[in-house]
């Protein structure tokens, strides 16, 4: 590869409560509705307020300020907000927010990963100094996976006795910014008995890259998130890629994503595949093609 790999990540700005900015990538954003008439939902959680019209379908909404722990927002405050219509793991979803400020362009070598004192019930995946002002990324994934819990429910994989060996025998390194998706892909494997490296970051997971091979047992499979602080899924796989003593691994970058043109683009900077998560039967199918390559 002849230049480093770029992608210039745009950011929709919003806020939620009070002068607080967040932000959410817009390769994840459909569409930007004015407040509408909801039908309820019986029986939904607390931050669901009920589904709007998009394009003819009926779109969940949920009140973000709600989902994340802040003050759900009043009636006024409703009337006057904003709907962000997301796909987001193969769903749509529409989030309900105070008010929409601007886009901004930046790279995720800007963002920072959150301080770990945050603990694990932090909706952030990042953090973004903009002028002074600090813009929280939020973990759009773990405020899903709050709202419907059931979405964590381990999906039935069954794998032949050949299969499951093939994949025990492999070095797997995992790596995503969201708890939630480590949890995920890491209850796949831990429910076959396949041992893995799993990390948070682009940064940490080029240094087990390293590592292992200088140990003398190169990773086989690099299952990569795209949107990262740090290193993004994009520059990892670039910067392994352009390491010619490095043994090339199997690299999957899995991402909430549905854009095509996210995906054709990991193509580009030399992933083998790019999946929409989260669908365990098409992460381990993929793995075992790595497999069948790497023989």
């Amino acid at each position: 590869m002849s230049s480093k790999a770029k992608q210039s990540q745009k950011l929709l700005l919003f806020s939620l409560s009070g002068s607080r900015l967040f932000g959410i990538g817009t390769l994840k954003i459909r569409e930007i509705l004015p407040f509408q008439r909801l039908t309820k939902l019986p029986h939904s959680h607390r931050a669901v307020i009920g589904t709007a019209t998009f394009r003819g379908s009926a779109v969940p909404v949920i009140d973000m300020a709600a989902a994340v722990g802040y003050p759900a927002l009043s009636k006024d405050e409703q009337a006057k907000g904003s709907i962000i219509v997301t796909d987001i793991q193969r769903q749509e979803i529409g989030f309900l927010v105070r008010s929409v400020q601007q886009i901004i362009e930046t790279d995720w070598k800007s963002v920072m990963p959150p301080p770990k004192a945050l603990g694990s019930n932090a909706f952030i995946t990042g953090l973004l100094d903009l002028d002074g002002d600090i813009i929280q990324l939020l973990d759009v994934e773990l405020l899903l996976a709050k709202v419907y819990p059931e979405s964590l429910d381990a999906q039935e994989v069954v794998l032949s006795d050949i299969q499951s060996e093939t994949l025990k025998s492999l070095n797997i390194l995992l790596v995503d910014d969201s708890q939630v998706a480590r949890k995920q892909l890491s209850d796949v494997l831990d429910g076959k008995d396949i041992t893995y490296h799993v990390t948070s970051n682009g940064d940490d997971a080029l240094q087990v890259l390293l590592s292992e091979h200088e140990l003398g047992h190169p990773i086989d499979i690099l299952v990569s998130d795209i949107e990262m602080p740090g290193l993004d899924g994009y520059e990892l796989t670039f910067d392994v890629r352009d390491n010619s003593a490095l043994k090339q691994p199997y690299i999957i970058l899995h991402t909430s994503l549905n854009s095509e043109m996210s995906l054709s683009y990991a193509n580009q900077v030399g992933a083998n595949e790019a999946l929409t998560k989260f669908d365990a039967v098409e992460l381990l199918q993929a793995m075992l093609r790595g497999a069948a390559q790497a023989d």
